[in-house]
């Protein structure tokens, strides 16, 4: 298909999929376009743009061509790097908190969905489905014959079981993924019914899909009462594509085909070794060496992408990546304290640790950061909501947020909380990891230039780091999210006083809130989750991104773009190229 042809198909789905009446609950969708075995691509569309998360860039990917591949076989074993990490610290899909273990899990757990490149939901666990008029029940027929890794029997009671459990708080980080569901109930040994209590577009793509949604990744209840908590989040029993036959906390993750997978046709390969790689030489190192040939994990560092891409040995891919980076300010800690941000905006600002926060967050040359530390590969951010939530995304906020770069703002704002060109401000550290090292040095020199003030690059082990910023055991912090399709992930999961990042660990009688914590963006974030239709949906999640970026909850710096490398003898299909993803079933070995 030629170019032209090919834009004009794709502008006419995009028209077509966004030609629906919004009061109709079911966005224009009838029970027979929401049923079966396999939701057609025109549904999903619809779906997505329902949604609000449906854009040109999406949209092609599925017309495109797919590309011829070179000779393959089955079987081998893929060796591949996990990148920033020194150890995978769980695998238990209710205590996942970063995209590096969901990435793995996805190979090894189900769920009763997934979704392929082509934005197509597909039946995982689930051979069919079935939705009422009203679009609030969901009757559900998984597959006959679905075993765990451990020999035991997949069926209903296993999903009552997983829905249990992530449904409550105490068990599972996940909770309010599902907190739209009323009623679980089991018809028969493969046949469950969801109830929900409002019309959810996006329950089959993103409250049952198995990777990113995490709270319906199918668990098995008797490897969990036989292992244990500690060792099922190490090995944890599933019954997808692959098995783990060996992890240690700071060693590999040993994946092996599972033979008795329901798809007989996967996985092709053998098995795939996971090596945890901290640092940016080492990971250079291992694959251009070939100990690897294999790339996931956190973010490739920027520095690394240009030299991947001269190498004729490796294939670099590059595609937007849904997430947001930020320079996270603890609001405890001098001279950025902020103890109520319940406050209008202009009383803010007469205070002196908001002006600080105001000053690092006007202070970021996100345009220069993005050159020097990502080489070019990144979109300047002012809020947590991305470019892949379609148009929910605010292209305006660059110009109307608080935090818009403005240096001579933010040397009057320093200067106005006591500290004239920097003077006798307090060195702060700037917490990294050994992969962002270099990004961190970037900003600490911005910092440098702008406001001459003095940052010290502090590099953690990630899962060192992350555990400090549980606790709110920092200064400042570079990181933030990835695997964002949905605004409920920049604003549930990050934005809200209850929020599952939000500084969960932390001692509550010395930090009655996290990193932020605004009764507003709270409302805001709830309403907007249940809220159908996506003009009035849309309205409210900008009020509450902008509201997070006005006042500062961090500062915002970059979206990533996904960027996957691999040598060229590893094959992957098109349908396996999902951005924040490694689906491992259908690559091979040429």
């Amino acid at each position: 298909m030629k170019n032209d042809d090919l834009m004009k198909r794709a502008q006419q789905e995009l028209r077509d999929a966004y030609d629906f009446d919004p009061r109709d609950p079911m966005f224009g969708l009838s029970r027979d376009d929401m049923r079966g075995n396999k939701i057609s691509r025109r549904a999903t569309l619809r779906l997505l743009a329902a949604g609000g998360a449906l854009t040109m860039a999406q949209v092609l990917p599925g017309l495109r061509p797919k590309p011829a591949m070179a000779a393959a076989h089955g079987g081998g074993i893929l060796n591949a790097a996990w990148a920033g990490v020194a150890e995978i610290t769980t695998l238990d899909p209710a205590q996942i908190g970063q995209v590096l273990q969901f990435q793995i899990t996805s190979n090894v757990l189900s769920g009763l969905m997934h979704i392929n490149n082509d934005l197509v939901a597909e039946g995982d666990l689930a051979e069919s489905w079935d939705v009422s008029e009203d679009g609030l029940v969901y009757t559900i027929k998984m597959r006959d014959g679905l075993t765990f890794h451990n020999g035991d029997v997949c069926n209903a009671d296993d999903v009552i079981f997983t829905y249990n459990r992530s449904s409550d708080p105490d068990q599972s980080r996940h909770s309010s993924v599902i907190a739209n569901v009323a009623n679980v109930e089991k018809l028969n040994d493969l046949e469950v019914r969801f109830t929900l209590k409002a019309p959810q577009a996006s329950f089959l793509t993103k409250a049952l899909e198995r990777a990113s949604g995490r709270a319906m990744t199918i668990v098995s209840r008797g490897a969990l009462e036989e292992m244990g908590l500690a060792q099922y989040g190490l090995t944890p029993v599933g019954t997808g594509p692959f098995r783990i036959t060996e992890h240690e906390l700071g060693g590999r993750v040993v994946l092996e085909k599972f033979e008795n997978y329901f798809d007989p046709e996967r996985p092709k390969l053998d098995g795939v070794i996971i090596q945890p790689v901290d640092g940016t030489e080492p990971l250079a190192a291992a694959i251009e060496a070939g100990d690897v040939d294999y790339i996931g994990g956190n973010p490739l560092p920027g520095e690394l992408v240009d030299r991947f891409k001269s190498n004729s040995d490796l294939t670099v891919d590059i595609k937007p990546g849904p997430g947001f980076q930020s320079i996270w300010m603890n609001p405890w800690v001098e001279p950025m304290q902020v103890a109520d941000f319940n406050k209008p905006l202009d009383e803010l600002k007469q205070e002196n640790g908001f002006k600080v926060r105001l000053a690092l967050a006007k202070a970021l040359d996100r345009d220069l950061f993005v050159q020097q530390a990502l080489f070019g590969n990144g979109i300047p951010a002012y809020g947590s909501i991305n470019a892949a939530m379609g148009f929910y995304y605010d292209n305006g906020l660059a110009e109307t947020s608080e935090q818009a770069f403005d240096p001579e703002g933010a040397q009057a704002l320093l200067a106005e909380a006591g500290f004239p060109g920097g003077e006798g401000f307090p060195t702060l550290r700037l917490q990294t990891t050994p992969n962002t090292r270099r990004a961190g040095l970037v900003v600490a020199n911005i910092y440098k230039q702008v406001l001459g003030i003095s940052v010290e690059v502090d590099p953690k082990e990630f899962s060192v780091g992350i555990e400090e910023f549980n606790k709110m055991d920092f200064d400042l912090r570079l990181g933030g999210s990835g695997g964002d399709y949905d605004p409920d992930d920049g604003l549930i999961d990050w934005m809200m006083t209850s929020s599952k990042f939000n500084g969960p660990f932390r001692d509550t009688a010395e930090m009655p809130f996290g990193f932020f914590s605004e009764a507003e963006v709270d409302a805001l974030s709830v309403e907007q989750s249940v809220t159908a239709d996506p003009e009035a949906r849309r309205a409210l999640v900008q009020q509450a991104n902008k509201l997070t970026s006005d006042k500062v909850c961090c500062g915002f710096l970059y979206h990533p773009v996904d960027i996957l490398v691999h040598s060229n003898r590893v094959n992957v299909p098109t349908e396996s190229r999902i951005p924040g993803l490694h689906d491992f079933d259908r690559m091979t070995l040429s």
